[in-house]
């Protein structure tokens, strides 16, 4: 009885040691920092006919536009961009929403990012960017 009890340990040690052996490398979360983020308007061809998400109300087309700190020494892939913004009254222009888009690729270093965004004609210019950050994967995740 008692050799079968060592018999079921050793396996089961086993089997925990293999699968950590032969398990694939973790595609950690790799935050990146955004910074000098400001707007602009879109240019003509991007804005023409520009509605919001439900479909039936005009949009005013914006560029988000900015710096984006990669600090690891690889490229991180399917960053999300996450942040909040306010129009001219403090009132939040995407409601319930802070994921704004994502960057395909970041680069190790400093590099530019750019983003389109549509926010309902009746809300009052200018707009406040508060929040900005990132968040990607070192290894390709969607193909």
């Amino acid at each position: 009885m008692q050799l079968r009890s060592l018999t079921v340990v050793f396996i089961s040690c086993l089997i925990t040691f293999l699968s950590w052996a032969i398990a694939p490398p973790s595609l950690a979360l790799t935050q990146i920092k955004l910074f000098d983020v400001s707007y602009k308007d879109c240019p003509p061809e991007l804005a023409q006919g520009a509605v919001i998400s439900s479909g039936s109300a005009a949009a005013n087309c914006f560029i988000v536009i900015g710096k984006a700190e990669n600090g690891t020494n690889k490229t991180v892939y399917d960053a999300d961009i996450f942040g909040r913004i306010y129009d001219a009254n403090n009132d939040s222009v995407m409601q319930n929403r802070t994921r704004l888009g994502s960057i395909v690729e970041v680069p190790p270093g400093i590099s530019d990012f750019e983003l389109r965004i549509s926010v309902p004609a009746n809300q009052p210019t200018p707009l406040k960017l508060k929040q900005f950050k990132a968040a990607g994967f070192s290894g390709q995740v969607r193909k």
